[in-house]
């Protein structure tokens, strides 16, 4: 059977070998199972029961005793490899030497990159969603070494904008609610945050304006994406439909769930308001009231799951964007947004456009807004695929300038990770 013993813990190694867990690893850093494949730069593989060799009993099942030993050992080799990152982790901030704040260690391009790479060396069982999940904990948990990050959202608590938090940064992140998506962009521009995360579009019901719209004046930038699944639930205190006379909830959500509302609450008051754990918060006071939001905000509320979900479409999805003070280099796969001001004259559109198309740069999207101070000129919000510092989209963009009233990069950012 192959050699399964569990290593010993950083700090008992540490203190048996004489020197700090990082220098042992410094000493040695291939020391793992598989050597030959790491040190041929392949991915080391799991290995599976048959492959180790689990005894049996005498009807030939699995040893349970054995197997529980195996995973306590499995168990104790995880935290000791953790425990091993967190440190080098911390490396990495003394090679940074003594920096502001928090937010000067976080580095997204990097954490995409990484994530990125669990993803090509999933082989299962696990999902890559769940691997992801898992290793940005992990990386949560060695940045907030320092300091953790201070991340302002659209509140209170139980909001898909929490979610989408906690989804990007990691549950090791300040997470900060506040009442409306124009004080988060004013506490990220006032550095009483190091990034936002705001609602930016959903899959159904389109583009959230009134976010786009903030950008038209702030001087924030674009430092990241979230894609969350929304699933949306009918909660109330009772958790009785026959007993709710009123929803509440975000109009947006009203909206995505408006199928199923006229289908089984045809008669019911629908109340908009500014999220639904908002109106999680307002359906807790009364028996003849509800909600719709996510179960997190049922379960911060103390409300019941009456139906869900009640979303219309199954894949219903919000795109959020991570907001913050500075730019960031290339992740390798990343996403541009601009806000280009066109002059007013035939053919402007197509000479912003124009050069994209024949360089074969990828439009994800393209939408105008009124242009704020200018009666009848209209900005347009565009996203491109590639980093704003990188050929082809650099060349692309030094053309359009000349053609253009005024562009403005928004943001270079990673990709999100499913």
């Amino acid at each position: 059977m192959a050699d399964r013993r569990p290593r010993k813990p950083a700090k008992q190694a540490a203190a048996e070998s004489g020197r700090t867990p990082v220098a042992k690893a410094a000493a040695k850093p291939a020391a793992a199972p598989a050597a030959d494949d790491a040190a041929a730069g392949k991915p080391l593989r799991a290995k599976s029961p048959a492959a180790v060799g689990i005894p049996t009993d005498a009807q030939g099942k699995p040893d349970l005793a054995a197997v529980r030993a195996q995973i306590d050992g499995i168990d104790r080799e995880i935290q000791t490899l953790i425990a091993e990152r967190a440190l080098w982790a911390h490396q990495v901030g003394k090679a940074k030497g003594k920096l502001a704040a928090a937010v000067d260690y976080y580095r997204p391009e990097r954490e995409a990159q990484v994530l990125r790479r669990v993803v090509d060396r999933n082989e299962g069982p696990l999902s890559d969603e769940v691997l992801v999940r898992l290793y940005r904990e992990i990386m949560s948990a060695c940045l907030a070494q320092q300091e953790p990050l201070r991340i302002g959202y659209l509140g209170p608590e139980g909001t898909f904008s929490q979610q989408a938090v906690y989804k990007h940064f990691g549950h090791s992140a300040m997470a900060l609610p506040l009442a409306t998506v124009e004080e988060v962009f004013d506490d990220v521009a006032a550095g009483h945050a190091d990034f936002g995360v705001v609602p930016v579009e959903n899959s159904g019901t389109g583009t959230i304006q009134s976010t786009l719209d903030l950008f038209l004046t702030s001087p924030l930038m674009i430092c990241g994406e979230v894609e969350l699944r929304v699933n949306q639930y009918l909660l109330s205190r009772t958790g009785h439909i026959e007993d709710i006379e009123r929803v509440y909830s975000h109009a947006l959500s009203l909206a995505q769930c408006k199928s199923w509302l006229r289908q089984h609450l045809p008669k019911v008051e629908k109340h908009a308001v500014v999220s639904n754990a908002e109106g999680a918060r307002r359906a807790r006071n009364a028996d003849d009231a509800a909600a719709i939001a996510g179960e997190n905000a049922g379960h911060a509320y103390g409300l019941k799951v009456v139906a869900g979900p009640i979303q219309d479409r199954a894949d219903n999805t919000t795109r959020f964007l991570v907001i913050g003070r500075a730019s960031f280099p290339s992740s390798g796969h990343d996403r541009t947004s601009l806000l280009v001001f066109i002059r007013d004259q035939p053919g402007a559109l197509y000479r912003i456009l124009e050069p994209l198309a024949r360089r074969e740069i990828s439009m994800n999207r393209i939408e105008s807004r009124p242009a704020h101070g200018k009666l009848w000129q209209y900005a347009f919000f565009i996203d491109v695929a590639g980093h704003a510092e990188e050929s082809p989209l650099k060349d692309a963009l030094a053309e359009i300038d000349r053609y253009a009233g005024d562009v403005r990069v928004l943001g270079s950012y990673p990709v999100a990770v499913p």
